[in-house]
């Protein structure tokens, strides 16, 4: 009678022998290397490679897989079996939509981010007027993400009244006091490079609240603070907002999701109470294609007092020197 073999380990392993039987006390060099490999690799990453190296498994194939092989629970292979699949899938989406536009020409590129920028300049001129209660934009910080919504919000409120435009470091105590005061219809904030928001749940609830799809956006703060207004009034620890929200950040929302981890259901419920738009900006050539467009139409000279001839080598030595330059932003052609 044969013995009976546990789970294999030479069975289907990585890169290991599959005729290789239970027991065998000497297995190849290679084999003794994949072994130590995987003995620094996480459950995930292993049944990762396991799913690269069979591209045509099906995925009840890949569950048996990773429970043989791997040796997890048949749960969690199915929930790695889903995951790593949408995972390898969108990875193989991103390789052909580069290699798509490694033959673009200079041309094309422009009116591909001539066509997403006039996308989110119509949305943020559709935000101040109420029309949107959530606008997400993101996408590189220095590529125009603030000067294209800056612009909605001079046209919308030259004086400043109702809206604001917040930036950098928020705790959910300065959210919830900017909600309250920016509360009424009409009013509209901006929220720009406020990442720090991501990162705490708190603050997460709160926003979620001001962008939620009911009829009525009710605001709530349970912990004990009490806080003032900026004239010393106490604020009430509940409030309807009726505002809009322009939210911008350097922060790949889609990414963050598929990867998971603590805070990705906030991620998703974030995006999906908003219109969520990414400025599709992902190479250099992109990103001076940018530059040059937004210099044309007069982003110097607006913010510098540049000449345009002064302006137009400016965009000269930027394009000249890409490759040598620390960073390709706008903020490099304002300094």
């Amino acid at each position: 009678m044969s013995e009976k073999r546990p789970p294999g380990r030479f069975s289907r392993g990585i890169g290991l022998d599959p005729k290789a039987k239970w027991g065998d006390t000497s297995p190849n060099s290679s084999q003794m290397h994949t072994l130590r490999d995987q003995t620094n690799m996480t459950k995930k990453d292993r049944c990762t490679a396991i799913a690269i190296a069979n591209p045509a498994a099906s995925r009840p194939e890949l569950i048996e897989m990773f429970v043989e092989s791997v040796g997890v629970s048949k749960a969690a292979a199915s929930t790695y079996a889903s995951t790593i699949r949408k995972e390898l899938l969108e990875t193989a989406d991103e390789r052909a939509m580069q290699s798509a536009r490694a033959d673009e020409t200079d041309e094309q590129i422009r009116t591909r981010l001539d066509e997403r920028f006039e996308t989110i300049d119509m949305l943020s001129h559709a935000s101040t007027r109420g029309q949107i209660r959530s606008l997400v934009i993101s996408g590189p910080g220095g590529l125009g993400k603030s000067y294209t919504v800056e612009q909605a919000i001079r046209e919308y409120d030259p004086e400043r009244e109702r809206t604001i435009i917040a930036k950098g470091f928020v705790k959910p105590t300065g959210l919830f006091l900017l909600l309250h005061r920016y509360r009424h219809k009409g009013n509209v904030i901006v929220l720009d490079d406020c990442d720090s928001i991501f990162r705490d749940e708190d603050a997460m609830n709160i926003l979620k609240g001001a962008l939620d799809t009911t009829k009525e956006r009710i605001i709530r703060w349970g912990a004990e603070t009490r806080m003032a207004d900026e004239d010393g009034e106490p604020v009430e620890r509940e409030f309807e907002f009726k505002g809009t929200v322009i939210f911008l950040t350097n922060v790949d929302l889609d990414s963050e999701i598929s990867k998971g981890g603590r805070l990705a259901t906030h991620y998703e419920a974030f995006v999906s109470r908003s219109h969520y738009v990414e400025c599709d900006m992902h190479s250099s050539r992109d990103y001076v294609v940018r530059i040059e467009q937004l210099c044309e139409r007069g982003m110097l000279v607006d913010q510098k007092g540049c000449t345009e001839k002064q302006s137009d080598r400016i965009v000269a030595y930027i394009k000249k020197n890409q490759d040598s330059l620390r960073e390709l932003t706008l903020r490099m052609a304002l300094k």
